[in-house]
């Protein structure tokens, strides 16, 4: 991985396509994370377990929130929903809920074309990261100019933080879980600052970044075998619930990202969603399963009349 780090680097410093305030600020992010590490030891046991919290919390943010409801509105939530699923996704920073949604738009639209912002055909690492370091190519640019992202710019949540980005994200994510831990249990304010605010969201941001390189790459292919996207459990775990990544791709719009319930398939997001759905708080989820049973009741009924059903192969990786 270092090596195809540093040959991509090399040759988009070559061809002028190094994105320098995005490559300064995500060193600086492994920097300060690297801190923390030895950090955590000298943090209480208060203060370990809130960075662990601060995973699922900031991870919601970006799963039930900048993915599911506002990239794919696979389903429609309250007010109180959404200024709630606003602070996480700020605690998580990664950039504002509509850029975020912008770019995953335009990513399912082109997916592994130049028009894709994290194109997988490109390698793991630019898939993972390597494409925060250099500049957009023209075509994704272009697609980001082309669609239509009003909707996000009807709700209030997303234009409020679009306002306020970067400055409240970076506080939500830095700041905040160092006064908390502070406060409440009297943490010393730089130990939590590189601990809960810092490593937990190098971490956090890894774990995304998973879902566009190893959920691209590796997997199995159960509904399409054509496209790039795997269902892959470690993933899952890592973005609680966003490894089902055949499924998801194939459906997008499904509310669960995933075929099965929790109880088959480790989804934490699903559970929060139709958890809120039980309140009242969140409706209209919406679900994929029916197409896909149709689907394969059509198969089975070709194979059973003598019909050949063709199994296609997914397409080869081009060279980055």
């Amino acid at each position: 991985m270092l090596g195809e780090f540093l040959s991509t680097i090399s040759y988009h410093y070559k061809e002028g396509n190094v994105n320098w305030p995005m490559g300064i600020y995500i060193s600086l992010v492994h920097i300060l994370a690297f801190i923390g590490i030895p950090t955590m030891f000298k943090c209480s046991s208060e203060t370990l377990m809130w960075a662990f919290l601060c995973w699922p919390i900031s991870g919601i943010g970006i799963t039930v929130g900048a993915h599911r409801l506002w990239s794919h509105r696979s389903y429609e939530a309250s007010f109180p929903v959404r200024f709630f699923l606003m602070l996480c996704n700020s605690m998580a920073n990664q950039g504002s809920l509509f850029h975020w949604s912008r770019d995953h738009r335009v990513h399912h639209k082109f997916s592994e074309t130049d028009a894709d912002p994290h194109n997988a055909t490109r390698g793991f690492f630019f898939a993972h990261m390597g494409w925060l370091f250099v500049k957009k190519h023209p075509d994704v640019v272009k697609a980001g100019r082309e669609m239509d992202f009003s909707d996000l710019m009807e709700d209030w949540c997303v234009v409020i933080q679009k306002k306020l980005d970067p400055w409240f994200a970076l506080y939500m994510c830095y700041v905040m879980p160092a006064q908390v831990a502070a406060h409440f249990w009297g943490e010393d304010f730089w130990n939590a600052f590189f601990v809960a605010g810092a490593l937990r969201y190098c971490v956090v941001l890894h774990f995304t970044w998973l879902v566009n390189s190893a959920a691209h790459l590796y997997g199995d292919h159960p509904y399409d075998v054509q496209s790039y996207p795997s269902e892959n459990p470690f993933v899952s775990w890592c973005a609680i619930g966003e490894g089902w990544h055949n499924w998801h791709h194939k459906y997008p719009f499904d509310y669960a990202a995933s075929e099965f319930g929790v109880s088959s398939q480790f989804n934490p997001s699903k559970l929060i969603i139709d958890l809120m759905a039980s309140t009242g708080l969140v409706w209209g989820r919406k679900r994929g399963t029916a197409a896909w049973l149709m689907g394969r009741a059509r198969r089975d009924r070709d194979r059973a009349n003598g019909v050949e059903v063709t199994t296609l192969t997914r397409p080869s990786k081009k060279a980055d």
